[in-house]
């Protein structure tokens, strides 16, 4: 099917040109030039929200542990202090979100399906690499505008796996791993305190995980609440809910109660009352009588 011409150097495939006329393919950059338009007519764009998180991983001798805060925030405020960040993808993988919580639920959960229909279709166990593809494809397409930042962790026949997944479809795969606006203080507890994965037992790694979040709580303003941890082994996973909680304040009765001689008594003035100044019963007699008056006379 392909012709070449001698005298323009040109090669020309009937099959190519065919196929680039009826499909479409790439990025459409059309709602970028509207959006460039708006500008110019004086339209103010809406901003991006700012989200707050603490997640983090580690591969530890037997498999690995996932860790997450429960705050949610809505701009400056608390919207739930108890929500799941880690999320359920496989009996064997699970995923910590980090970023605008709509698109880490929906995103999980659409990949958790997909990787439902491949088990039954195939007989056989999810990979975490294929969890890890679907999910840097999808959301390499949105270039970021799907903003889920995530932290992949599972044992499969290949051993333990422990993944980032950015929203613009980045990924990185390290022995331990920390996502969100908490990240920098997790960060700093693994940096110090992490050797081989093959030194560090399940119940060192859950309290290694467990300090990394509450570094994130303690130093990040988006960052709070409570600790979940989630442990996966070739045995299968385990979700813990509020392995830590944070101290809430008792409630104050209100009253302040001083003791007799707290205060010094600078000064002391005796006044006499008279009843005949004040009479409560023909004042609020009078009074119910001339706001009758005033309604008829109106």
């Amino acid at each position: 099917m392909a012709t070449i011409s001698l005298d323009d150097k040109q090669v020309h495939d009937e099959t190519a040109s065919y196929i680039q006329e009826r499909l479409e393919g790439g990025f459409d950059f059309s709602l970028a030039n509207r959006n460039a338009m708006l500008l110019k007519t004086g339209m103010k764009m809406p901003g991006f929200t700012k989200t707050g998180t603490t997640i983090c991983g580690l591969v530890y001798n037997e498999g690995v542990v996932l860790g997450a805060d429960t705050r949610a925030t809505a701009g400056n405020i608390v919207a739930q202090k108890n929500c799941e960040k880690i999320h359920y993808i496989a009996p064997n993988i699970y995923c910590c979100g980090a970023g605008t919580a709509a698109d880490t639920e929906n995103v999980t959960e659409m990949i958790a399906s997909q990787l439902t229909l491949m088990r039954l279709n195939t007989a056989t166990s999810s990979r975490v690499v294929m969890a890890l593809t679907r999910l840097k494809r999808h959301l390499f397409r949105y270039m970021g505008y799907v903003s889920a930042a995530l932290v992949l962790g599972g044992v499969d026949c290949t051993g333990p796996h422990l993944h980032t997944v950015w929203p613009h479809g980045s990924t990185s795969t390290l022995p331990y791993v920390t996502m969100g606006s908490g990240s920098l203080a997790a960060m700093a507890v693994f940096e110090a305190e992490y050797t081989r994965k093959e030194d560090i037992g399940r119940e060192e790694a859950m309290a290694m995980v467990q300090r990394a979040i509450r570094s994130g709580i303690e130093n990040d303003l988006g960052s709070g609440s409570n600790v979940d941890l989630c442990v996966i082994t070739k045995d299968g996973a385990e979700m813990m809910r509020n392995v830590f909680k944070t101290e809430v304040p008792s409630k104050k009765d209100g009253r302040y109660v001083f003791k007799r001689g707290t205060t010094t008594v600078m000064a002391r003035e005796k006044v006499m009352f008279e009843q005949d100044d004040y009479d409560k019963q023909a004042w609020h007699k009078d009074f119910g009588k001339g706001k009758v008056e005033e309604k008829e006379e109106m």
